[in-house]
Order: C-alpha cells, then structure tokens, then sequence
C-alpha cells in the first residue's frame, strides 16, 4: 500500500511538470488579437483599390499560376459582289506575355528589448505597420511593371493635359462601341508642373493618390515611381486581380493563420525563445494585371525627361522582354 502511494506521489508530481504555468502567454494569446485588426486593415486597403480599378471580383488561384496576358488583332475581310463566297473576318487573340502568381511570404521579429521598451502590443504593432508599408510597395510595384508592359501607343503632347488628351482618344479607338471607363497613371512630378498653374482635388487609398474625373477625362492615380514624362492609360473592365487565398485550406491550418471570409491575407505571431523575440509571419499574394496588353496606351510629354517620342501609328510589336513573375515576393 506504501508503494503505491509513494507511485501515486511520484507520478503527480511528472505531470506537474509538463503542465502550463499560470497566466502564461501563449501563441494562441497572441494570434488573434493583434492579427485580426492587421488583417482586416490590409484586406480593407486591397479591396479599396480593387473598387477604384473597376475589378469587381478577385480570382483565386492557385501558387505558381502562370497569368496570360494577351494581344489582340481583328482582320475585316473585303466586301464580295453579289452571289460570291463571303470571306471570312477573323479576330486573332496572341499571348503576349506570362506572370507567375507566386506565394507571398513575410516574417519579422521583435525583440524582447522592443517588447519591454514599448510594450508587447505597441511594439508589435509599430512593426507590423511598416511590414505591410512595404507589403503594399511590393504589390505596386509589381502592378507598374506589368502596366508598363503595354503596347498600345498615343502621339505625344506638348503637356500633361495634351498627352491624356491623345492617350484618351487612343482607348477610344481600341474600344470603340465598347461601354468602357477611361483610367490613367502619372507620375507626381508631371502633376506637380501642372499645379503650377491649376488647382486638383486629390483622394489616397492603398498609397496610391487619385484624382476622379481629371480634366473631365477619367480617374488618374498618381505616384513617385511611375516615369516622369510618361502617360500610360487603360479601360477599367481591362483590367484583372487575382490572389492566392491565405485563409482555409491547408495552409491556413498548417500555420494557424488568421485571416478572414476573403481570404487576401493571412498572419500569425508566434513566440520564439532560442532568441526571445515575437515572430510575425504574412502571407499575401495579390496581382493586378490587364488583360490585354495592346489595351493598356502609352503616350508622352514632349520635351518631358523620359518622352520617347513614341509611334503615333497605334498598337506595336514589340514586347518587352522584363520578368515579372515573383511580384508578390517579400522584400
């Protein structure tokens, strides 16, 4: 009976051991309540953006799916005499280009120096916050560069307000009969030199300054990055957004994401104590693309640092030859 007691005491005092301190924060202490507010707030910027682009559903795909952007050309056949053979009118539709839709992966870490400093939630947060700055910054970037894989040409004009003009009447060429919505990108040092002079009304979302109907024309986002001297436009219903879905699946169980019902992003925070520090890890991979590639216009100021003087025939062959698959790589 001694024995027995002494085994009973023994075997306790093991699980004891293996049991979890009181007041001990957890992963699962962590995850939701500093991921859900993050989540929701980038899945908010990304679906701004996609209503201002006109893009009424995301596509979701699969990682490594290689996006088809194409070109295309329509041949009228010549009118016959009467009672002879009617040829044939053919639309020729070419790929012009791939983007690999690739898995977007972030990590961070704040130290136990941070945590003590600022405190856990604020110190987490602060670097959450430039986390999905940079987040953002890949993602349009990704877009310019596809944007500017455009092949359709306007003449140049003398200033801003001539070269949307050109470019305007070159969409309406291409999509004549078409019930479609001009939309324009510029860069802010060409707004600047038209500041100098008039007066804008603008509005932000996703880092992104817009101006709705801009010299009656349609909606122009503006930014730093995109060439000075360089007017790109296209049609809203051109262009596309597709994600790979970071919340549900496989994925999202395996490491414990928190997401939501749209499935954009998807985050955890987990502790790690071979260096005391709290881990963030992001997954969001989002693209926007035209479909069309000879449907995105390009046009330029003349004079303007960056004008090539473009061909004022329209449509042009060429591709560029820049990859742009990996857009939604961390940085």
């Amino acid at each position: 009976m001694n024995v027995c007691k002494r085994l009973a005491r023994k075997l306790t005092m093991n699980i004891q051991m293996f049991t979890v301190p009181e007041n001990e924060t957890t992963t699962s202490d962590l995850a939701p309540a500093i991921s859900i507010d993050f989540t929701s707030r980038i899945k908010d910027n990304i679906e701004t953006l996609q209503r201002i682009l006109g893009i009424t559903e995301m596509i979701p795909m699969s990682a490594g799916t290689l996006i088809k952007l194409y070109k295309e050309t329509v041949v009228i056949a010549d009118q016959v005499a009467e009672g002879e053979v009617i040829a044939l009118s053919k639309v020729k539709r070419e790929l012009a280009k791939t983007i690999e839709l690739t898995l977007g992966k972030y990590r961070k870490q704040v130290t136990a120096e941070s945590i003590q400093k600022y405190g856990r939630e604020r110190a987490i947060n602060m670097t959450d916050e430039k986390l999905i700055g940079e987040i953002r910054k890949t993602i349009k970037a990704g877009f310019f560069t596809t944007i500017g894989l455009g092949t359709g040409t306007a003449p140049a004009g003398e200033n801003l307000q001539a070269a949307l003009a050109y470019v305007w009447a070159a969409l309406q060429k291409k999509y004549v009969d078409t019930d479609a919505t001009p939309v324009y990108f510029v860069s802010s040092d060409d707004v600047a030199d038209y500041l100098a002079s008039g007066t804008i009304t603008t509005q932000t979302a996703f880092g992104f300054t817009y101006v709705e109907n801009f010299l009656g024309l349609g909606t122009a986002f503006v930014h730093p990055e995109l060439t000075k001297g360089e007017v790109i436009g296209t049609v809203l219903e051109n262009l596309n957004g597709a994600y790979v879905p970071a919340s549900g699946g496989d994925l999202a169980e395996s490491f414990q994401l928190t997401g939501d019902e749209s499935g954009l992003v998807g985050m955890t925070h987990s502790i790690e104590t071979d260096n005391a520090s709290i881990t963030t890890l992001l997954f969001c991979s989002v693209v926007f693309y035209p479909e069309l590639l000879d449907g995105v216009i390009k046009g330029s100021i003349a004079g303007a640092e960056g004008d090539t003087e473009g061909d004022t025939e329209g449509d042009t062959s060429g591709d560029t030859e820049g990859d742009t698959s990996g857009v939604t790589q961390g940085a």
